[in-house]
């Protein structure tokens, strides 16, 4: 190899080894150009995307601090005589807290010289937890009525003090009690919202005294609203529920919103769930409250109806467009509603011009007006509006139901899947039915009819078809065969409980 060729091959490698010495440099300092492929997958990154909003997520730590002053917990103590057997009732609570016994002797039993029990004590002591807050600078305090219903002597727990408390009023209906304590010295309390303004997936923070652990505080978002349970008079529940943590304990606590206001009355939980607890809205709180501490107890207007609220089909065969309003269902005998002509099938769709949306906008208002006043009714009656005014009453303590009449024959009707006959004095003994019912009594139902879906049973009577009563088979066939096709049949149907009281509702079914 000659001497120009050596050079040329130096020079190669010299610029070889140069690229070569670069691109490592480049790499470890990461100055490599990235390509179109890393930029588009890097926009991709979940990691990336939910860190841009860890800062939105909220931090309860000063609501926490600010409101926890204002909460409570309450020590309610009941002195209650044995009764025959030695045993208690049933406590409907226990369903939703699992059982509370905590009771104890009020006194020791005294006990023969072997050991053995010479009689059991005749009064025991049961000792009730649970939560509440401050509404009021002077030592107004709200929790639930459960809390301290019965209760000898209710104490509160308040920082690091104890009063003893007065009970100032109680409405069992809504599960709301008030209580007044003398500190000596203005209180902080909390401030009333607006829980219909609360909206389903809200943040919400619980405060209370869960098993006996003060000033626990929980958190979650509001899960439903208008929930009703059945734990008290089911016309006035209206739940929010949540899936912030409530335990026993917690009852009457406050369910808090983020702006620190009060929302809801912590009340309930299944006590099966995880997670599944129930609220009273601080709304029906504020329409008590005024009572509650005039006069310790609440009174209501009364109609005297049951009602539900209507659904899609039901609309259609009531001719509506829609299905906002209350369907009657039943009227007692000599109640300001029958005094004033309403009757079952009615759909009221206004009160004092109040257009309606829900039985429960009814039931708001007229409670609202309270007794001896009167309300003005936009009924639909068979296609026709009409107004009926109601002078109302006080309601009594619990609710409503109505009745019917009776005579022969059996039959069935293919495409409504059930089989029926007369109702005849004997089938009303076997069943422990009314005298005066009147009507057809279903004997089976298929469970492909469109009837099963609502709830018809064997022994359902149906007393009425689009309005028209019904005396028997023949009233009965005679109505549903003239129906026309495609339209909407109402069966106004009882139901009975095992005391021979009717559970009236209607079941709707479309002609084929």
């Amino acid at each position: 190899m000659n001497t120009s060729s050596k050079r040329n091959l130096a020079t190669f490698l010299l610029v070889l080894g140069a690229v070569i010495f670069g691109m490592v440099l480049a790499g470890g300092l990461q100055l490599t150009v990235p390509g179109a492929a890393d930029q588009d997958t890097s926009a991709l990154s979940a990691t990336k995307m939910a860190s841009q909003h860890l800062n939105s997520l909220p931090s309860f730590a000063d609501l926490a601090e600010a409101v926890e002053p204002a909460v409570v917990s309450i020590q309610a103590a009941t002195i209650e005589k044995t009764p025959a057997g030695g045993r208690r009732g049933g406590d409907p609570f226990e369903f939703f807290f699992g059982p509370r016994n905590r009771q104890q002797p009020r006194q020791q039993q005294p006990q023969s010289p072997d050991g053995e029990d010479q009689q059991q004590p005749d009064e025991f002591r049961s000792d009730a937890g649970g939560s509440g807050f401050v509404i009021s600078p002077d030592g107004l305090i709200v929790t639930n009525n459960h809390v301290i219903e019965g209760a000898t002597s209710v104490k509160v727990h308040l920082g690091d003090r104890d009063y003893t408390a007065q009970v100032k009023g109680a409405d069992k209906s809504t599960d709301i009690a008030l209580l007044k304590i003398d500190a000596g010295h203005p209180l902080r309390y909390l401030d009333l919202g607006d829980s219909d303004a609360i909206r389903v997936g809200d943040w919400v923070m619980v405060i209370g005294n869960p098993l006996n652990l003060d000033k626990t505080v929980t958190t979650g978002v509001v899960s439903a609203k208008g929930r009703s349970i059945g734990i008290s008079d089911t016309s006035f529940e209206n739940f929010i529920q949540t899936d912030a943590a409530i335990n026993f304990g917690n009852s009457g606590g406050p369910l808090i919103n983020m702006q620190g206001q009060v929302v809801a009355i912590a009340t309930a939980i299944n006590y099966g769930a995880e997670n599944i607890g129930f609220a009273v809205p601080v709304n029906t709180l504020k329409e008590v409250l005024p009572q509650l501490r005039e006069k310790g107890k609440v009174s209501r207007g009364y109609l005297g109806i049951g009602i539900r609220n209507l659904d899609y089909n039901q609309a259609q065969a009531f001719g509506l467009a829609n299905a906002d309003g209350a369907l009657v269902l039943s009227v007692e005998p000599n109640t300001p509603a029958a005094d004033a002509g309403v009757e079952h099938g009615d759909v009221i769709l206004s009160v004092d011009g109040h257009k309606l949306k829900t039985t429960r906008d009814l039931i708001s208002y007229v409670s609202a007006k309270g007794p001896n006043t009167s309300v003005s009714l936009e009924i639909l009656r068979n296609g026709k509006t009409i107004t009926r005014t109601v002078k109302l009453r006080e309601r009594p303590g619990q609710d409503q139901q109505a009745q019917e009449r009776k005579p022969e024959g059996r039959g069935g009707i293919d495409w409504l899947g059930i089989q029926y006959q007369d109702l005849t004095s004997s089938l009303k003994q076997g069943h422990s039915l009314p005298d005066d019912v009147q009507g057809i009594i279903v004997t089976s139902v298929a469970p492909t009819s469109p009837l099963y879906d609502q709830f018809v049973r064997p022994g359902s009577v149906i007393s009425e078809v689009n309005g028209r009563p019904v005396k028997g088979v023949a009233d009965f066939e005679s109505a549903i065969k003239s129906a026309k096709k495609g339209s909407y049949l109402r069966l106004y149907t009882l139901q009975f409980d095992q005391r021979g009281k009717p559970q009236p509702f209607f079941a709707v079914v479309q002609a084929p």
